[in-house]
């Protein structure tokens, strides 16, 4: 763990636990350029940890303060993210300079991290997200190509079987019920795609999409 402090950041409403793991990508041309970008005052942005794509992990806020890094967002009928959740950024290009898969040492800082994590506060499965998911009409993060199925293999989230549960009959009251803002379907269904259907991406609420719904809340409801 490298200390690598930031000054963005506030204090959590008292009493609120911290109960959702927010996962990002950088979304910048190099590690250090977003790193210096998660220290600058003048950008209002921040997050707990960032991880390189070597697995170096720096720790940029402590975890009992509100960092910025989740904005407008917006899961399970709350809208004040930020406050309730651990923001970690994964160094990495993304969709704009050139995207590409994680690293294995990069994937695995995270699991270690995120276990830790789970560990020290109550984040139940279902809260376990990639930015996308919390902010479907404005980000893509982390995107179809990170290892969703890994992590929940290795006890951090959660992964659906689309032969596991009969398909749900409304995709969108589904996707709110699981914890979507849906006030834009599309969006919704295709950050639902982008985490737990990856190999397409098109934002239509097909058969597959609604089996791997209709297993997701029922692993939600077992699990948390």
């Amino acid at each position: 763990m490298i200390a690598a402090p930031s000054p963005n950041f506030g204090p959590r409403p008292a009493g609120l636990p911290i109960d959702m793991l927010v996962l990002h990508y950088t979304g910048m041309d190099s590690g250090a350029a977003a790193l210096e970008r998660l220290r600058d005052p003048a950008a209002q942005v921040s997050a707990h940890y960032l991880i390189e794509e070597d697995g170096r992990v720096f720790a940029l806020v402590a975890e009992e303060a509100r960092a910025w890094h989740a904005g407008v967002a917006h899961w399970r009928s709350g809208n004040d993210v930020n406050s309730r959740s651990i923001g970690i950024e994964l160094v990495n290009p993304g969709h704009d300079f050139g995207y590409r898969p994680f690293p294995a040492a990069q994937r695995a800082a995270l699991t270690a991290l995120a276990r830790g994590l789970l560990a020290r506060h109550p984040i139940p499965p279902r809260n376990v997200v990639g930015h996308a998911d919390v902010a479907p009409r404005r980000k893509q993060d982390p995107g179809e190509l990170f290892d969703w199925a890994g992590l929940a293999a290795a006890g951090v989230g959660l992964w659906p079987r689309a032969d596991a549960a009969p398909p749900v009959a409304d995709m969108a009251a589904a996707l709110a019920a699981y914890g979507y803002d849906t006030a834009d379907p599309v969006a919704a269904i295709a950050a639902f795609q982008r985490h737990f259907r990856p190999a397409r991406v098109d934002g239509a609420a097909d058969d597959e999409c609604r089996a791997l719904l209709a297993h997701l809340l029922r692993l939600a409801e077992e699990k948390n």
